[in-house]
């Protein structure tokens, strides 16, 4: 079985975490580009990815979905790049929680701020991060004076964390609060986040588009 390492991807899309994720694990890849539209609902990405969406990995024969699944595949998948806490640590605890915290109750209060949609004060219990302000409130208190979310290393939690911060702030959909943009700052810093942005602005310059906000 080959173990080849492909991204499926756009670069103005969730596929930059990814292939930030990529350049942390620093291992080889292909990046397959995907435009909007037809040739992310063809039948043959259909059978990468049946939502028609990007981005999406191959290893080998394993295809995964879902961009903090990404991130958790890869961590565990190269162990030797110490983007995840040992397994049987109990640190994987904090890990989990802040990077699914992030796929779940940040990215639905981003989306919903970001389409207008108000959710009833009577029916707050019904959504999953409550309130936007519990949401940034409950992020602040986890990274206000800290470099990293769990212990003193950098893991695939702030790398996702990080960049939901980065693209909501950039569009004017988070607050911009000064443990933010620090803990943003910081994380923008890395060589791995620096090359995977360069590639993929550069692929928009490429293509005639405008590089996403900072």
């Amino acid at each position: 079985m080959t173990h080849d390492l492909v991204l499926y991807t756009h670069p103005m899309s969730r596929g930059r975490i990814a292939r930030w994720m990529l350049e942390e694990v620093g291992r080889p890849y292909r990046t397959e580009l995907l435009g909007y539209g037809d040739a992310m609902k063809a039948a043959d990405y259909r059978a990468v990815n049946p939502m028609g969406k990007v981005p999406a990995i191959r290893h080998g024969d394993t295809v995964v979905t879902e961009t903090a699944a990404i991130c958790a595949y890869l961590a565990d998948a190269f162990p030797e790049a110490g983007l995840a806490p040992p397994s049987g640590s109990f640190d994987r605890g904090p890990y989990y929680r802040w990077l699914f915290f992030a796929a779940g109750p940040v990215e639905a209060a981003v989306l919903n701020t970001a389409l207008g949609v108000a959710v009833p004060p009577e029916r707050k219990g019904m959504v999953g991060y409550g309130s936007m302000a519990e949401v940034l409130d409950t992020l602040e208190g986890a990274i206000a004076g800290r470099r990293y979310l769990v212990g003193d290393a950098f893991s695939a939690a702030d790398l996702y964390v990080g960049a939901h911060l980065s693209w909501g702030m950039g569009f004017g959909l988070l607050e911009r609060r000064p443990a933010f943009e620090a803990y943003v700052a910081h994380l923008d810093a890395r060589p791995a986040a620096r090359r995977a942005a360069a590639i993929d602005d550069a692929l928009i310059e490429a293509a005639g588009g405008a590089k996403p906000p900072a």
